[in-house]
C-alpha cells in the first residue's frame, strides 16, 4: 500500500519580493508539517506551480490545473498537481498589518472609485505524490476549491486530512473506492502490473501533434541519447508528450534529467551538457533558439527541428519501414482503402485510448524484434549472494548482423540499456508482457512478416493486454464529486482562500498512521519465476544475415585442407591454401577453422612440427585479420584457447606456443574483448561448479528422464535464487566463498593470457599497442616470425646482469599496466575480495616478468631456425657478356592493372602474384618465379626489360598476400610496354631496397654514354653487393673525361688521341682469352676494316682518309643506286649531273649532325653552303636525299629557318629590308640555292610542255595508274594536311589558306584552298577575280611549284613570297616533342595500366584516346602521303620543320618507304634507317635519355612513332614488305635497349669522336657479341625466318598509298602483349634454349599416354614458338631431315628461293594461274590492300593465316562466310602431300538417301582404314569432303529395300542399310556385286577395329 498524497501546500504570490520585476511565490503552508521519514519534502516547489514566473494580472483567469514531475536526488519522481486560481491584491500602497487580515482590504476598495484596475495574484493548491493519478488529483483538488469558492459546509480540514490519509494498493490491479468526506466518491484503479507504463491518452495525442516519422526522430533521438525539448503553449500538454515519450520507451527506462515542465528561472538548465528530455512554454521559444544540440518538438506546431550538427541515428532496415508501416496502419487505417471503388463503410480508427495501445504495442513489438536474442548474450559471473550480470555485446551484434548498424550500437552503449540489463538481466524475476514477447512470439513475428492483416492481430491483440493493464475494470462505477458553479471564478467578492488550521489536519493524520501500524501489513505475493530465454539468435536470424554466405563446398575445402596439415600432406594442404585463405573471408568458414583446430587439440595433436605450425599460424592470422576489435563474431574469442595450446619444440626444453605468432592484431589490445572473454568464461566455470554439485545428489533421477538438455547458466542461475533463501546461513557463506574464488583463478588465468598476447616474441621492440595496429616495418609480419628475422636483441642473455630488465622494462610497464587496469574493473564488477584483489597486483608484474624470461629463450632459439622453405630462387639466363650486379632480391611481382595474368575476369590460371627474386644486371631488369597459386606453382614466370628503357620508379606500399600485411614494393615502368609492380619479401632488409635503388639508377642514367651496356658488355662489372669496391674503375672514368674534352677539338685531332687506346695486333688479340675478352673500350666497333685501319699504321689525320671512311658509309651507296652522283677517286665531278656529292661538310665543320658527304646542286660552291647553313636552325641547310626515279623530282630535308632568314626568303623586294645587308645577301644565296634545286629537274626548262597543267595532267595520268578510287586526291589531301583538325576534305578553313602566308593583297599563284585543291587535281580554273597584279601574266601560266616547302605554321608568320619565283610554301601545324612525350606517357599507362581500373572496357578505350598517340601517328601519316603525292607527280619537296631531326626524319623516311620499294626490303630498310635517321642526326641518346645529362628531358619515343607508322603501312599491305612486323618490334625493343650500340650518340660525328663509326669491318674473328643490330639481324636471319614475310610479293614500283585515317589505324599489339614464360622474345639466344628441354622430358616417360595437345595461355606462352606456322614449320622439319641424313642443311632462304622459282615455272606451264600459285606468285592486282590477307607474326616466324579465294584472283577477300573460303588453304597444302593418295582404302560411286522427303543422290565413296571412316564428295574430282560416317558408331549392315524416289533400273538386292548410334544411311549400289563388295568392305573394317 501506498499513501495518495504525500503532501499538501498552498502556495501564494509573495508580495514583499515585488521590486524585482518578476514577483515570486511562497509557500503559505504545508501539511504535515513534518517530513515523513520515507519521503522528505521536495524543494522549489513554489517555482513549479507558476512556471512562467508569479505575475499580477487584471483579470481573473479561471483555475488551471497541470501536473509538474519533480525528480529528488535518489532519482524518485514526485508528481505535484497545481491547481491554480486567481484572488484580488490590495492596493498598491504599501501594507504593514500581516497577511491574515484579508477581510479588512476588501471593504476599503470600493469606497476609493479613482483606485486604479484591480490587479489579481495567483493562489495555487498543489498536492505532492510518488503516484501518477493525475484525474484523481484533478478530482481532489477541484473539489477542495469548489467547497472553497462555494462555501460548502464541509470543513476544509477535514478534506485535507483524508487526502493525506488515503492509502491505496501500488499495483495488481485492485480497485478502491475513496470518499474525503464531502460527500464525494472516487474509484481508482491499479494497473495489474506496475513495470507497464501508464499513459492513458498521451500517445496517441503524442502523435496526433507531432506525426509519424516526426515521432521516430524523436524516439530515435531519445533512445540514442540526444537532448530533446518541448514547446507548447499548454502546461499539461508538455507533461502529457514527455510521459508518452517515455511511455514509447518501455522496456528501456529513461535515465537522464526529465523535466516536463521547467520553470523560467531555470532555463539555464537548457545549456547542460548531458542529455534530457525538458518540456518549456512556448513563451520562451526565443530563448531556445540559440541552442545549438537540442532537438525541438513543437507540440502546437507539429514540426520536429534537428539542428544541423545533431546526426540522429535511425532504426536500422527493414525495422524502419515495418515500424513505419504498422503505424499508419494503426492511426490512418483508411489509407489503406483510400483508393477503393467501393470502400468498406466500417473501417475507421480506434478510440483514441485504445489507439493510444495499439501505438504502444507497435513499439512494444519493435523492442521485442530488435532485442530478440539478448538473453543469449547476458553472461551471469555471480549468483550469490546478488546476481551479477553483464551483457556480451559484441556477440549480440555480430550474431545479428548489425555491428555496423549505427543506432543499435549507440543503443546497446547507453544508460538506458545498462539500466535494462541490470534490471531484467537476473534469471528469478515476476515477469512482464515485453519478457513474454521475446521469448514466445518473436517466432510469430518472423512469420507475419510482411502480411499486413495479421501484424495487425497480434498489433491488437498486444493492445488489448495493455489496455488491460490500466483498467482491469470494464465497468466502473460512476465518480462523485462536487464540481464548482459555472463561472464562480468571476465573483466579484470572492473571500480569499482561509487559513487552514494545521492542528486539525496533524491530528487527523496521527490517528491514521497509528491505526496503520496497529494493521497487520499487506503482503503480496510477488510472483517470481524463472525468466524464459526465448529461441537464440541463430534461429531467428534475418534473411539477409548472411548465414548462407559459405557454401559447405567451402568449408569442406577448410576441413580438408587442416587434415592434410595435420596428416602431413603438406603438398596437397599447399595447394588447398590460397582457396582457404579466400574462404576465410566468410564468418563461417572463420568459425569452421576453429572448430576444426579445436577437435585435434582435444585428439592431443597440439605439438607440431615446422611446416605444420607455420599453416596453422598463417591461417590463424588470416582467420584474425578480418576480425574487427569488437571480435563480434567471437572467433577471436575461440582462437584464444587455441594459441595457448599449439606449439612446437624448438629444443630440448624450450616450446614456442602459437601466440607469439598471432599478436599482430588490433583485437588483443581492446579491453572490451578481453572483458567478454573473462565473463563468457567465469560464467561458464560458474556453472560447472553448480552442475557438479547438482549431479552428486541427483544422479538417480537424471537416468529416469532420459538425455535432458544441457541447462544454461541462467537457468541454474534462477534455480539457485529460488533456493537461496531456503538454505542455511553456512551454506550461503560456502557458496559465496566458492563463486568467489572461481572468479580469482579466471582473473590470474586471464593476467597470464593477456601476457602471453601483449608481449612481443622480441621484447627488445618496444611494438605494443601500436596506435596503427598493424603492419609497420618494424613489426615484420608475423605470419613469418616463426623464423623470425628480428632485430639485434643484445646478445647477453644473462638475466641477474639487469640487461635484460632495462631493456623490456617499457614494454613490461606498459602490459602491467594494462592487465591491472583489466583485472581492477572484473574484479570489482564481479566482487573479488579486496585482499584477492591485492593480491593480484602483486602476482602481475611477477607474471609479466616470468613470461618475459620465457619468451627470451624461445626468441633466441626462433632465430636459429632455418628459414622456412620457399621456393628456390630461379637463376635467370644471361646473354653473353651480360653480368648479375645485384642478386637476386626475394620479391613478390604483383599483378598490374592488365587482366590477363591475374586470372581475373577473363579467366585463365592466375599466373600473378608471383614469387621470385628480382635480379639486377649490367643489361636488364628481371624478375623470375613461380606463381604463388600452388595450382600453377609449376609453371616459371618472368618479366624483364632492359634497365636502359626504364622511364619511371616509384615507391608503392601493397600487401603480397592475402594473409599478410603491408609491404614495401616499388612500381617500375618500362617504355618497352612493362610494367614490375613488386612488393619485397620481408626477409628483404629496406636498406637492400634502397642499394637496389640506387644501382638500378646509376645503371639507368650513366655519366656518359660509355656506360651503357653495349660499351660495358665483356667487362667484368663491379659486384654491386660487396660494400667497399668503388663505384667505377678509375681508368675508365678519367677515360670517359677524356673523351669529353676531346669530343669538343677537330676531328683531325681525334684520329691522333685516338692511337692511344688502339687494339692489340690481330695476331696477339687471338691468342689471349677470348671469351670473356676485357676488349678495350674505344676500339668499340664491329667492323674495322683492316686495310685502312690496322691498328698498328699511324693515322694520318688527311682528307683522303676521311673521304674514303665517308665513301662507305651507306648514304653514300644510297647515293650512288639512286644516281645522285659518284665521286669518283680524283675527286672530279662529273659536269652533266645535276647534283654533285660535297665534301664540304667532312670535317663536320658546316653541321655537326650531318653526315661527311651530302648532296648539293652542281651549280652551288662550298663556301656558298657554308653561309646558307647559317640561316636554318642547327645549320642543317637543306640537302638532297632522295630522287623520284621516274619523275626525277628530288625530296630535301633541313632544318626549320632562323627567323632572319624566313624574312629574307619571302620578303618582296621593294619593301625596306630589316636587317643589315649580310642579311640580303645570305636571302639570295638561299634563293639561288633553291632555284639551283628547281632547275636541277628535267622538265623545269620545258615551260610549254610538261609543266603546263594539262600536259603535266596527262603525263601524270598516263605514268602512273590512277586506278585507285579510294584514295583522296591531292588537293583534298592538302586541304586535310593544312586545314586543322577538324576540316574534312571538302571545306575551306580559314586558318588552312595558302593565301594567308602571303599578304598585301598582291595575288599569287593560287587563290584559295578551294583552287589549290581543283588544280592539284588536275582541273582548270581561272575564275578567280584578280587586282591588277604585276604577277598576272606568269599567274596565268597555271604551273605547278616546282618546290613545295613543307614548314611550320608558327615560323612563317609575315611571309611574302615572290610570285616570280617556282617554290610553294606549305605551312602546317605539327605537335612538338613535348607532345609527344606526353601522348607517350599516356599510351604507356592505357596499355599497361598500373593498377586494375573499374570499368576495363571503357577505361582502357578512353584512356587510349585521351594518349592521342593515334592522331598523332594519323598526322604524321598524312603529310608523308601528301609528300609522297607531290614527289610522284613531279614536284620536289623539301621538308624543313623543327630542328630538322625529329618529325622531318620521320616525314623524310616515311616518304622513301612509301615511294620507293628497294627500303622495303631488309636491306634497304637498313639502309633508311642508317642514312635518314643515324647519319642524318636524329638525337637517340638525347630523346631516349640514355645517360645521366638527358635524365632530366625524359624519353621521347620519336623513333618508335615511325616504327609504330611503318607498321599501321605493313598491316595496310602485307605484301609488300620483305621483313615481319617481328623485325619492326625487335627494332623497337632494341633501339632503347642499348644492346647494341647501333642507336647510341645523337649523330655520325659524336660516333667517330668515339671511335665507333669506322670500325665495323674487321672484328669479326672475335667471338664476342654483336655490336650492331643490323649484323645480328644478319645473322639471325640466315639462321632462321624470323624476320622474314612469307606473304612478300612486291609490285614493281608501286607507289604505297596507306589510309591514315584513325578509324584505319590499329593499336599496335606491340604495346600489348607479353610472354610470360620466357620475359621479352627480343633477346633470340635468351628465348631460344627451352622448348628443347620440355620435350625430352616429355619423351622420357614413355610409359604414360603420349598426348599431342598443347594448352597455350595468352600472356603466358609465346604462341609462335610452341605453335609455328606452316611455313616455318616446314622449313624446320626439313632441316631436321637433312640433318638426320647427315647432309649439310641448306640454308632456309635458298629452299624458300628454290620452292619459289618452281611455283612460278609452273604457273608458266600451265598457263593459267592456279590456285595453289597464289601465295607466291605476284599476279595479285594493283592496289592490294590488306583485306583478308594477315599473316600474324610473333616471335618466331609466322602463323599463316591465308584466306585467298580461290576463284576471285584480281583481289583477296576475307573468307570467313564462305564455304568456299576453306578450299584454298587445303589446296595450299596439297602441293605439298598430293602424292599418296590420302589413305582412299576402297572408293566408289553409290546413291545415298537424303534425310526425310529428300531424293536420291549419287555420291562418290571413300572408305579410309586407317582413319576408319566412311566419306562422301559431291564427285570423283572434288576435294571438299561432304561429310564423314564414323565406322566407330555403326551398329549393323542389313540388306535394305527400295524406297520411294530410288533409282528405277537397279537390282532390289543392291540396296543396303548401314545403321548407326544415330540414324539409318539408305545405300543403293549400282548393281548386286557391287553392293556385296561395300557391305564385305565395311564389315571387314568394322572386324578389323
Amino acid at each position: 500500500m501506498a499513501r495518495l498524497a504525500d503532501y499538501f501546500v498552498l502556495v501564494g504570490y509573495d508580495p514583499g519580493k515585488r521590486g524585482s520585476g518578476d514577483g515570486q511565490g511562497q509557500i503559505l503552508q504545508r501539511f504535515p508539517e513534518k517530513d515523513w521519514e520515507d519521503n522528505p519534502f521536495p524543494q522549489g516547489i513554489e517555482l513549479f506551480c507558476q512556471p512562467s514566473g508569479w505575475q499580477l494580472f487584471t483579470e481573473r483567469n479561471p483555475p488551471t490545473f497541470f501536473v509538474a514531475v519533480l525528480t529528488d536526488i535518489n532519482s524518485e519522481r514526485h508528481y505535484c498537481a497545481c491547481f491554480t486560481f486567481w484572488e484580488a491584491v490590495e492596493s498598491a500602497q504599501p501594507q504593514s498589518h500581516p497577511r491574515n487580515g484579508d477581510g479588512g482590504e476588501e471593504e476599503e476598495e470600493p469606497s476609493s472609485p479613482v483606485q486604479p484596475a484591480q490587479l489579481f495574484a495567483p493562489k495555487s493548491l498543489v498536492l505532492v505524490s510518488r503516484l501518477d493519478h493525475a484525474e484523481v488529483f484533478r478530482n481532489s483538488l477541484g473539489l477542495i476549491y469548489t467547497i472553497y469558492v462555494d462555501g460548502l459546509s464541509v470543513s476544509l480540514e477535514n478534506v485535507i486530512g483524508n487526502l493525506l490519509t488515503c492509502t491505496i494498493p501500488i499495483t495488481g490491479g485492485a480497485q478502491r473506492t475513496i470518499s474525503l468526506g464531502a460527500g464525494d466518491r472516487q474509484v481508482i484503479q491499479t494497473p495489474i502490473n506496475d513495470s507497464l507504463p501508464v499513459s492513458s491518452c498521451s500517445v496517441a495525442l503524442l502523435f496526433r501533434q507531432l506525426g509519424i516519422t516526426n515521432v521516430l526522430y524523436l524516439f530515435c533521438a531519445a533512445l540514442t541519447e540526444h537532448k530533446i525539448l518541448f514547446l507548447s503553449s499548454s502546461y499539461q500538454r508538455l507533461t502529457d508528450a514527455c510521459r508518452a515519450l517515455l511511455a514509447l520507451m518501455f522496456p528501456l527506462k529513461y535515465s537522464f534529467t526529465y523535466v516536463p515542465i521547467l520553470p523560467a528561472q531555470l532555463l539555464e538548465v537548457l545549456s547542460t551538457p548531458t542529455p534530457f528530455i525538458i518540456g518549456v512554454h512556448s513563451i520562451f521559444q526565443s530563448e531556445t533558439q540559440e541552442l545549438l544540440d537540442v532537438v525541438i518538438a513543437d507540440l502546437d506546431g507539429g514540426t520536429v527541428n534537428v539542428p544541423e550538427c545533431v546526426h540522429i541515428s535511425l532504426l536500422p532496415e527493414p525495422l524502419l519501414q515495418q515500424t513505419r508501416e504498422a503505424l499508419s496502419m494503426v492511426l490512418d487505417p483508411e489509407l489503406e482503402v483510400a483508393d477503393l471503388a467501393f470502400p468498406p463503410s466500417t473501417i475507421s480508427a480506434s478510440s483514441l485510448k485504445m489507439q493510444d495501445k495499439e501505438i504502444r504495442a507497435v513499439f512494444l513489438r519493435l523492442f521485442a524484434q530488435l532485442l530478440q536474442g539478448y538473453r543469449w548474450c547476458l553472461h551471469i559471473i555471480r549468483i550469490h549472494p546478488e546476481p551479477v550480470i553483464r551483457f556480451h555485446k559484441a556477440a549480440f551484434l555480430g550474431q545479428r548482423g548489425l555491428t555496423e548498424d549505427d543506432f543499435l550500437t549507440k543503443v546497446l552503449e547507453g544508460m538506458a540499456f545498462a539500466g535494462f540489463v541490470t534490471e531484467r538481466g537476473a534469471p528469478y524475476r515476476s515477469i512482464d508482457l515485453f519478457d513474454e514477447l521475446v521469448a514466445y512470439e518473436v517466432k510469430r513475428m518472423r512469420a507475419e512478416e510482411g502480411n499486413k492483416q495479421k501484424i495487425l492481430r497480434h498489433i491488437k491483440e498486444l493492445a488489448e493486454k495493455l489496455y488491460k493493464n490500466e483498467n482491469p475494470y470494464p465497468a466502473v462505477t460512476m465518480h462523485k464529486v462536487q464540481k464548482p458553479t459555472e463561472g464562480c471564478h468571476l465573483r466579484l467578492h470572492q473571500k480569499p482562500f482561509p487559513r487552514l488550521d494545521e492542528g486539525t489536519v496533524q491530528w487527523i493524520i496521527d490517528q491514521a498512521t497509528a491505526k496503520l501500524q496497529t494493521a497487520p501489513p499487506a503482503v503480496k505475493a510477488e510472483k517470481k519465476c524463472m525468466v524464459p530465454s526465448g529461441p537464440p539468435i541463430a534461429a531467428i536470424l534475418e534473411r539477409n544475415g548472411n548465414a548462407l554466405a559459405n557454401s559447405a563446398r567451402r568449408l569442406e575445402v577448410v576441413r580438408n585442407c587442416i587434415s592434410y596439415v595435420f596428416e602431413n600432406k603438406m603438398l596437397e594442404a599447399k595447394k588447398l591454401f590460397p582457396a582457404v585463405l579466400r574462404a576465410m573471408k566468410g564468418r563461417a568458414a572463420r568459425h569452421c577453422l576453429t572448430q576444426e583446430l579445436n577437435l585435434h587439440v582435444q585428439q592431443n595433436r597440439a605439438v607440431l612440427d615446422h611446416q605444420q605450425f607455420d599453416f596453422i599460424i598463417r591461417m590463424m592470422n588470416c582467420c584474425l585479420q578480418d576480425c574487427t576489435a569488437m571480435d563480434e563474431h567471437g572467433i577471436a574469442a575461440a582462437l584464444l584457447p587455441l594459441v595457448t595450446a599449439f606449439c612446437r619444440k624448438l629444443s630440448p626444453g624450450i616450446t614456442q606456443f602459437a601466440y607469439s605468432c598471432v599478436q599482430e592484431h588490433v583485437v588483443w589490445t581492446n579491453i572490451q574483448f578481453w572483458e567478454a572473454m573473462f565473463y563468457c568464461d567465469v560464467q561458464n566455470h560458474i556453472r560447472a561448479l553448480y552442475l557438479d554439485s547438482n549431479e552428486e545428489n541427483h544422479t538417480d533421477e537424471e537416468s529416469t528422464e532420459g538425455p535432458q538438455e544441457a541447462k544454461s547458466a541462467l537457468e541454474i542461475a534462477s534455480e539457485q535464487l529460488r533456493l537461496w533463501p531456503t538454505m542455511s546461513r553456512e551454506k550461503q557463506q560456502e557458496l559465496i566463498q566458492k563463486e568467489e574464488s572461481t572468479v580469482f583463478s579466471q582473473a590470474i588465468h586471464y593476467a597470464n593470457r593477456m601476457s602471453y598476447l601483449l608481449l612481443p616474441l622480441d621484447t627488445s621492440k618496444n611494438r605494443l599497442l601500436r596506435s596503427s595496429g598493424l603492419g609497420d616495418v618494424e613489426s615484420v609480419s608475423n605470419s613469418f616470425v616463426t623464423n623470425s628475422i628480428a632485430g639485434s636483441v643484445a646478445e647477453s642473455y644473462d638475466t641477474e646482469s639487469g640487461f635484460e630488465d632495462a631493456e623490456s622494462s617499457d614494454v613490461a610497464n606498459y602490459v602491467v599496466r594494462f592487465i591491472n587496469r583489466f583485472v581492477d574493473k572484473v574484479c570489482t564488477e564481479s566482487g573479488v575480495t579486496n585482499e584477492h584483489l591485492k593480491g593480484l597486483h602483486v602476482m602481475i608484474p611477477d607474471i609479466v616478468q616470468m613470461h618475459i624470461e620465457t619468451l627470451d629463450a624461445v626468441h633466441r632459439e626462433s632465430k636459429r631456425l632455418p628459414p622456412i622453405q620457399k621456393p628456390k630462387l630461379l637463376r635467370p639466363n644471361l646473354l653473353v657478356g651480360e653480368e648479375c650486379v645485384m642478386e637476386g632480391l626475394r620479391v613478390y611481382l604483383m599483378p598490374d592493372g592488365r587482366e590477363e595474368a591475374a586470372g581475373g575476369n577473363i579467366g585463365g590460371p592466375p599466373l600473378l602474384p608471383a614469387e621470385g627474386a628480382i635480379f639486377l644486371t649490367t643489361y636488364r631488369i628481371i624478375f623470375k618465379g613461380t606463381p604463388t597459386d600452388p595450382l600453377v606453382g609449376e609453371q616459371v614466370v618472368i618479366r624483364s626489360f632492359p634497365i636502359a628503357s626504364l622511364t619511371k620508379e616509384k615507391k608503392i606500399n601493397i600487401q603480397a598476400q592475402v594473409d599478410q600485411f603491408i609491404q614495401e614494393g616499388l612500381q617500375l615502368r618500362s617504355c618497352t610496354f612493362q610494367l614490375l609492380k613488386i612488393a619485397f619479401d620481408e626477409e628483404v632488409a629496406s636498406d637492400s631496397a634502397e642499394i637496389f635503388r640506387k644501382h638500378l639508377h646509376k645503371l639507368r642514367y650513366p655519366q656518359h654514354v660509355r656506360g651503357t651496356f653495349a660499351f660495358t658488355v665483356g667487362q667484368s662489372p663491379k659486384q654491386a653487393m660487396q660494400p667497399k669496391a668503388k663505384e667505377k674503375n678509375p681508368s675508365l672514368r678519367t677515360l670517359s673525361k677524356n673523351l669529353v674534352k676531346n669530343a669538343k677539338k677537330t676531328i683531325g685531332r681525334q684520329y691522333v688521341t685516338r692511337k692511344k687506346y688502339t687494339p692489340p695486333a690481330w695476331e696477339q688479340r687471338s691468342s689471349q682469352h677470348f671469351p670473356e675478352d676485357n676488349e678495350d673500350e674505344i676500339s668499340v666497333s664491329e667492323e674495322m676494316d683492316r686495310s685502312t685501319l690496322t691498328p698498328t699504321t699511324t693515322i694520318k689525320p688527311s682528307d683522303k682518309m676521311t673521304i674514303n671512311h665517308l665513301v662507305e658509309r651507306a648514304c653514300c651507296r644510297d647515293y650512288q643506286r639512286l644516281g645522285l652522283g659518284t665521286l669518283s677517286s680524283s675527286l672530279t665531278r662529273s659536269k652533266n649531273e645535276p647534283f654533285r656529292i660535297s665534301t664540304v661538310n667532312r670535317m663536320y665543320a658546316i653541321c655537326r649532325s650531318y653526315p661527311g658527304l651530302l648532296i648539293v646542286p652542281q651549280s652551288i660552291q662550298d663556301n656558298t653552303i657554308q653561309r646558307i647553313s647559317r640561316c636554318y636552325r642547327q645549320n642543317r641547310f637543306p640537302v638532297v636525299c632522295w630522287r623520284n626515279s621516274r619523275t626525277k623530282a628530288v625530296l630535301l630535308r633541313s632544318g626549320g629557318l632562323h627567323g632572319k632568314g624566313v624574312v629574307g626568303l619571302f620578303k618582296s623586294q621593294n619593301a625596306p629590308t630589316a636587317g643589315p645587308s649580310p642579311t640580303d645577301s645570305t636571302s639570295l644565296e638561299q634563293e639561288k640555292y633553291l632555284q639551283a634545286v628547281i632547275n636541277s629537274m628535267p622538265h623545269y626548262a620545258d615551260a610549254g610542255g610538261r609543266n603546263t597543267l594539262s600536259g603535266f595532267t596527262s603525263a601524270h595520268m598516263s605514268s602512273s595508274d590512277f586506278s585507285d578510287k579510294r584514295q583522296p586526291k591531292l588537293g583534298s589531301l592538302m586541304k586535310q594536311v593544312m586545314g586543322g583538325k577538324d576540316d574534312g576534305p571538302g571545306t575551306v578553313s580559314r586558318g588552312g589558306k595558302w593565301g594567308s602566308i602571303r599578304g598585301s593583297g598582291r595575288m599569287s599563284s593560287y587563290a584559295l584552298n578551294m583552287e589549290i585543291g581543283s588544280r592539284l587535281a588536275g582541273k582548270d580554273l581561272l575564275g578567280a577575280q584578280h587586282n591588277g597584279s604585276p604577277a598576272e601574266a606568269s599567274f596565268l601560266r597555271q604551273h605547278r611549284a616546282s618546290l613545295y616547302i613543307i614548314g611550320d605554321k608558327s615560323q612563317l608568320k609575315g611571309v611574302k613570297p615572290d610570285p616570280l619565283q617556282h617554290w610553294e610554301v606549305v605551312p602546317i601545324e605539327v605537335f612538338d616533342v613535348r607532345q609527344v612525350k606526353a601522348s607517350f606517357k599516356k599510351l604507356m599507362k592505357a596499355c599497361v595500366p598500373g593498377c586494375p581500373s573499374t570499368d576495363p572496357s571503357v577505361a582502357y578505350l578512353r584512356s587510349l584516346e585521351e594518349s592521342e598517340w593515334l592522331s598523332q601517328i594519323h598526322k604524321i601519316l598524312q603529310i608523308s602521303v601528301l609528300v609522297v603525292e607531290l614527289l610522284d607527280t613531279g614536284s620536289s619537296v623539301l621538308v624543313s620543320l623543327e630542328d630538322g631531326w625529329d618529325i622531318t626524319t620521320q616525314v623524310v623516311s616515311l616518304v622513301q618507304l612509301l615511294s620507293d620499294p628497294y627500303y622495303r626490303t631488309l636491306e634497304g630498310f637498313r639502309l633508311l634507317v642508317e642514312k635518314e635517321w643515324l647519319s642524318f642526326g636524329h638525337r637517340f641518346s638525347h630523346r631516349g635519355a640514355q645517360t645521366l645529362a638527358g635524365q632530366s628531358s625524359g624519353f621521347a619515343p620519336i623513333f618508335l612513332q615511325f616504327l609504330d607508322c611503318v607498321h599501321q603501312i605493313h598491316l595496310q599491305f602485307p605484301m609488300e614488305f620483305e621483313f615481319s612486323q617481328y623485325y619492326l618490334k625487335f627494332l623497337s625493343y632494341h633501339y632503347i635497349s642499348n644492346r647494341f650500340r647501333t642507336f647510341l650518340l645523337d649523330s655520325d660525328y659524336e660516333r667517330i669522336e668515339l671511335g665507333l663509326l669506322y670500325e665495323e669491318k674487321g672484328e669479326r674473328k672475335s667471338p664476342q657479341v654483336c655490336k650492331s643490330i643490323w649484323d645480328y639481324i644478319d645473322r639471325l636471319n640466315k639462321k632462321a625466318p624470323v624476320f622474314f614475310n612469307y606473304m612478300y610479293a612486291p609490285e614493281d614500283g608501286e607507289v604505297l598509298r596507306p589510309y591514315s585515317n584513325i578509324s584505319n589505324l590499329k593499336v599496335w599489339d606491340y604495346y600489348m602483349e607479353e610472354t610470360l614464360s620466357e620475359g621479352p622474345s627480343y633477346d633470340w639466344e635468351l628465348a631460344q634454349g627451352q622448348p628443347e628441354h620440355v620435350e625430352e622430358a616429355d619423351r622420357q616417360d614413355t610409359g604414360a599416354p603420349q598426348t599431342k595437345r598443347k594448352i597455350i595461355w595468352p600472356c603466358y606462352d609465346n604462341r609462335g614458338r610452341v605453335e609455328p606456322d606452316a611455313i616455318s614449320k616446314l622449313l624446320e622439319e626439313l632441316h631436321n631431315l637433312e640433318m638426320e641424313l647427315g647432309q649439310v642443311p641448306e640454308r632456309w632462304k635458298d629452299t624458300w628461293d628454290k620452292v619459289k622459282a618452281s611455283q612460278r615455272s609452273e604457273a608458266r606451264q600451265e598457263g593459267s594461274r592456279t590456285p595453289s600459285s597464289l601465295l607466291m606468285s605476284s599476279g595479285l592486282s594493283h592496289h592490294r590492300r590488306s583485306l583478308g590477307v594477315y599473316l600474324q607474326e610473333s616471335g618466331v616466324g609466322s602463323t599463316l593465316n591465308l584466306s585467298l579465294d580461290s576463284d576471285t584472283s584480281s583481289t583477296s577477300t576475307p573468307s570467313s562466310g564462305k564455304a568456299g573460303g576453306r578450299r584454298s588453304t587445303s589446296t595450299l597444302y596439297s602441293q605439298f602431300q598430293m602424292s599418296e593418295s590420302e589413305n582412299r582404302s576402297y572408293e566408289g560411286s553409290l546413291y545415298k538417301k537424303g534425310a526425310f522427303m529428300k531424293p536420291w543422290k549419287p555420291r562418290w565413296f571413300v572408305l579410309d582404314k586407317t582413319k576408319h571412316q566412311l566419306r562422301y564428295y559431291d564427285s570423283r574430282m572434288d576435294t571438299e569432303c561432304k561429310g564423314v560416317i564414323d565406322l566407330a558408331e555403326v551398329e549393323s549392315i542389313t540388306p535394305g529395300t527400295p524406297t520411294m524416289g530410288a533409282p528405277k533400273t537397279v537390282d532390289e538386292k543392291a540396296f543396303f542399310d548401314l545403321k548407326t548410334t544415330k540414324r539409318v544411311y539408305n545405300f543403293c549400289a549400282q548393281d548386286v556385286q557391287l553392293a556385296q563388295q561395300w557391305i564385305d568392305r565395311i564389315q571387314s573394317c568394322l572386324s578389323d577395329a
